[in-house]
């Protein structure tokens, strides 16, 4: 079992500058003093609601500076849509709108954010050097391995990340073809039964992260897209019914993402 921590923090809306565009994000930093690895949290498509936040704030805890910013910002600025205890999921308006704003995001949009959001961290007097990692979910497990390339981005958790094999947000070349650029650590959590995401996807993903020979781990579970929400049914009760979440699963690959983290920032 990997040894976790639960320590105070501190949580703010902030702003991420990027030339004239300024990103809306959710910070959550430990209270103490002293410096520590930075992650970037990529949301779903449903922005970043409450489910991010609290994954944000789970990450801090463990003594990280944790950034969630919004990749919707040019799009729909403070869309969010969240869980409820009605239907359990998202009513089919929100999921809509977030579908819709989703097929707008432009790959050199993405590049920009991942790069202004890696600058802030840097700026902030509690981020230790050369230590920031990502992590996301769907949406932005897709958007991690875009910034899984980037220099600075030492360890990357990709969760059921879905059109890596086929697309990359208006660009010719699909994200898989962009493998070969990753330099850190990166582990990949698919579910066998993902209906986003074939088993020939995640076998092709796995093939070129070892033809790089990209420090990897891919970890396949029992289970459907979306297996790691309800993971805060604790908070949210009606959660632990949520259809996506499977119970084996979930605290496993939250100890593997620890795992990830203590070795690599």
């Amino acid at each position: 079992m990997v040894e976790t921590t639960n320590i105070e923090i501190n949580t703010a809306k902030v702003k991420v500058p990027n030339n004239d565009l300024e990103i809306d994000a959710y910070l959550a930093q430990p209270a103490e003093n002293g410096t520590f690895g930075a992650v970037i949290v990529f949301p779903e498509i449903f922005g970043i609601n409450s489910n991010i936040r609290d994954i944000t704030e789970l990450i801090a805890k463990q003594g990280y500076v944790a950034i969630a910013p919004a990749m919707y910002q040019r799009i729909a600025p403070g869309f969010e849509a969240d869980f409820s205890a009605e239907d359990v999921g998202f009513s089919p308006e929100s999921y809509r709108l977030g579908l819709e704003y989703y097929q707008k995001v432009k790959y050199q949009d993405i590049l920009s954010d991942i790069q202004a959001t890696i600058t802030y961290l840097k700026t902030l007097p509690n981020v230790k050097d050369n230590a920031i990692g990502v992590i996301g979910f769907c949406f932005g497990g897709h958007v991690a391995y875009i910034a899984a390339t980037f220099p600075d981005i030492k360890a990357t958790a990709s969760f059921y990340g879905a059109g890596i094999t086929t697309s990359s947000y208006g660009e010719e070349t699909p994200t898989i073809n962009r493998i070969s650029e990753i330099q850190g650590t990166i582990y990949a959590f698919f579910g066998t039964r993902d209906t986003l995401i074939s088993q020939a996807e995640t076998e092709q993903i796995e093939a070129e992260l070892k033809k790089h020979q990209i420090n990897n781990r891919v970890f396949r579970y029992d289970a459907g897209h979306g297996f790691f929400a309800g993971f805060f049914k604790d908070k949210y009760p009606f959660m632990e019914q949520h259809p996506s979440y499977n119970p084996e699963a979930a605290p496993d690959a939250w100890q593997h993402v620890i795992e990830l983290f203590q070795n690599h920032l």
